[in-house]
């Protein structure tokens, strides 16, 4: 299954974000079978971060719960909230990673 999952950080975090940024980038690696494509979400690309999206594929929204504890940024206290949504892509035989 395909889901989509939204991230929003801590207000005023930017600090935590960057000490535990290498971590984070490390673990996405190590997870890149489940979690393909990550990155930060910012109103502008100046600004600082306000979260992230995943896109990720899983046998379950159980499996991506149990990721989501061991990613660094959501041990080192980074995340206010998260969403995680079933996603159904528009064309399902299509695969591309940005």
């Amino acid at each position: 299954m395909l889901f989509a999952i939204i991230f929003t950080d801590k207000p005023d975090h930017a600090d935590l974000r960057a000490a535990h940024l290498q971590a984070h980038i490390d673990w996405l690696e190590q997870n890149k079978d489940v979690v393909p494509i990550a990155g930060s979400l910012r109103h502008a690309p100046d600004e600082a971060a306000k979260g992230g999206l995943w896109i990720a594929e899983a046998d379950s929204r159980a499996q991506i719960e149990a990721l989501i504890q061991t990613d660094p940024f959501f041990a080192a206290g980074l995340r206010q909230s998260y969403e995680i949504l079933h996603w159904s892509k528009a064309n399902s035989a299509r695969k591309v990673l940005i």
